[in-house]
């Protein structure tokens, strides 16, 4: 991505197959504009179990996501496929959309980008103890949310919904 802090540290990778195309998987965690989020905008934020109340500024490429107790960076790169979740001192997510022989794979690489107190990182996160696991557990949650949603609809437009 072409905001990409200069220092980062790779900390986890994990990658997750969607059944459905590839284009239609990245529009779908793609969706970013500005205002509130919901199903069609800002999805893979409310997928990942982000909090209520989230609304989006910015644009189009760069949007600050606000919440009641905090705020977060959100960049899309609409031509690679990539969306990057960065906030507090340290965390950056990046989700890329890939094509795959069943549909699309989802990468997500978490990075700590910390520029000072670096060193504090793996402390405050109890040494990342699970955190590896925990990341391919949640993109597989994602995916089967990305199928689920791009399946149901589907069968809306199927059925002649919108």
């Amino acid at each position: 991505m072409a905001l990409s802090p200069p220092r980062r540290r790779l900390l986890a990778e994990a990658s997750a197959t969607v059944p459905a195309p590839r284009d239609s998987v990245a529009d779908l965690l793609l969706s970013v504009r500005s205002g509130p989020a919901g199903p069609d905008n800002g999805w893979l934020l409310i997928a990942r179990g982000g909090p209520e109340n989230l609304t989006l500024t910015g644009g189009p490429n760069t949007f600050t996501a606000h919440a009641p107790d905090h705020r977060f960076t959100v960049e899309v790169d609409r031509a690679h496929r990539t969306i990057a979740l960065q906030g507090g001192w340290w965390y950056r997510g990046e989700f890329a959309v890939q094509p795959c022989p069943s549909g699309a794979r989802i990468v997500h690489r978490v990075y700590d980008v910390a520029r000072r107190g670096r060193w504090l990182v793996p402390l405050a996160n109890r040494g990342f103890v699970g955190f590896r696991a925990a990341t391919q557990r949640g993109l597989a949650d994602i995916a089967e949310r990305a199928a689920a949603e791009l399946s149901g609809r589907a069968r809306g437009r199927a059925a002649g919904g919108a």
